[in-house]
């Protein structure tokens, strides 16, 4: 297995800007309909407002038609766990480190 690349705040800006739009939109998704929280909840947990959640949920923010990498695919799950249980956290280095090894750097 190669080592991961030295932290650099360039390439996470890059990345954050293109990945995690559409990563908060399809765990919002899950949250509600998957995992049964209402959108009222939901926004309580994440603390943003309900228009935002009903946004993600009409594909109006963060939607994009890219196919996310399966390496993406297990840190929104672990997201959707860790929003919905209350345990758990999510960080950008995570995002980061999949996006990298999926090829998406």
């Amino acid at each position: 297995m190669t080592e991961p690349s030295p932290c650099d705040i360039m390439r996470c800006d890059t990345l954050v800007r293109r990945l995690l739009p559409q990563m908060r939109a399809e765990m919002v998704y899950r949250l509600v309909n998957e995992r049964g929280i209402s959108q009222s909840e939901a926004s309580k947990r994440l603390g943003i407002s309900r228009a935002a959640i009903s946004q993600y949920m009409s594909r109006k923010r963060g939607f994009n038609r890219e196919v996310l990498p399966d390496n993406l695919e297990s840190v929104i799950e672990r997201w959707v766990s860790a929003v919905a249980s209350g345990e758990g956290t999510i960080t950008i280095c995570d995002v980061c480190r999949s996006a990298e090894f999926s090829g998406n750097r």
